[in-house]
């Protein structure tokens, strides 16, 4: 059993609370970055040490540091105003954390990068590593910087970066918006041709991640992470509506009507400061040919398999969001 000692940066969100979970499970001496006076219930009962630091603060990541062999560096922010809000914490903490790492003699930087930084599908095809990066917005924009800065540190550092595709599982904040919109009785179909979309679920990037901590071929690469599966918009939320054993009917928005009330959203938020479901981002991401990806490379090089289907991920989170009271 292993005895590393780990350090997980954005450790109090949702992917990074799973992935600490199973750092313990597996025997890693595990350490959680978490900003001081942030929200840090998701690491409830999971035994780690919780350390205060933020990424865009260098000198708080000495203490962090201190006996690390690996740092899977998650914490990022996929919301901001401005582009530099995106770059300073997401490309420029990303920097912060690999000179932090060789400050202290760590070893291997596990980078969670994005989809979003190879952009949508092109005709339908979908994206494999060899892609260029194409993001299309500030977020990936800045998830690809970061995946550069990352890789720049690859002769003083074992680096791998993981590029999930749309996250699903229990606890996920991300897509509960479609799960409320088909409890009160509606499924989206949006106009134009159909957009598919690649999913995977929370575990299946977890055990991704502690693949490419362990496995020498994961150095120096990065690896999309997702599901073999890919759905609709619309499919995933007749899913949905299955598990939650609801009849919702089909609302169809037509693509300039969704563009102008994510538009609309992003005023309201500016002005009232609350975040609403849909936003100019979400909207931009909705109305994409597709966001769609292979992992026939994590595949070959790491024996990388997912185990949960679409269907029980979204089952799983319907649950979860159910005993939460979320719906």
């Amino acid at each position: 059993m292993s005895s590393r000692q780990t350090l997980i940066t954005g450790a109090n969100g949702f992917l990074g609370a799973w992935l600490a979970k199973a750092l313990v499970a597996r025997g890693d001496d595990v350490k959680c970055l978490v900003r001081p006076a942030s929200d840090a219930s998701a690491l409830k009962g999971i035994a780690a040490t919780i350390v205060p630091g933020d990424v865009t603060q260098p000198a708080s990541l000495t203490t962090a540091m201190a006996g690390v062999h690996t740092v899977f560096h998650l914490a990022g922010i996929r919301r901001g105003a401005t582009r530099d809000d995106f770059m300073k914490v997401n490309a420029e903490g990303t920097r912060h954390v690999g000179e932090a790492m060789i400050a202290a003699g760590a070893r291997r930087l596990v980078l969670v990068g994005s989809l979003a930084a190879t952009g949508p599908s092109i005709d339908g095809v979908a994206r494999v590593e060899s892609d260029g990066f194409n993001p299309q917005e500030w977020y990936g924009e800045s998830k690809a910087e970061a995946e550069r800065i990352a890789f720049s540190f690859g002769d003083r550092l074992e680096v791998t970066c993981c590029r999930p595709s749309r996250i699903l599982g229990p606890g996920d904040h991300e897509n509960l918006q479609f799960f409320k919109l088909v409890k009160k009785g509606i499924i989206l179909r949006i106009g134009g041709a159909e957009r598919r979309l690649s999913f995977v679920d929370v575990e299946d990037v977890v055990d991704q991640l502690l693949l490419q901590a362990d496995r020498p071929e994961a150095v120096g690469e990065a690896f999309f992470s997702s599901s073999d599966e890919t759905a609709s918009v619309e499919q995933l939320m007749r899913i949905v509506a299955d598990a939650l054993k609801c009849s919702p009917r089909t609302v169809v928005v037509p693509e300039r009507v969704l563009a102008l009330l994510g538009a609309a959203a992003d005023v309201v938020s500016n002005l009232t400061g609350k975040k609403l479901p849909l936003n100019r981002k979400l909207a931009r991401q909705l109305l994409a040919p597709g966001w769609t990806c292979r992992i026939d490379k994590a595949k070959k090089l790491l024996g990388y398999a997912p185990k949960r289907t679409l269907d029980d991920s979204l089952r799983r989170s319907a649950e979860s969001y159910l005993a939460l009271g979320w719906l």
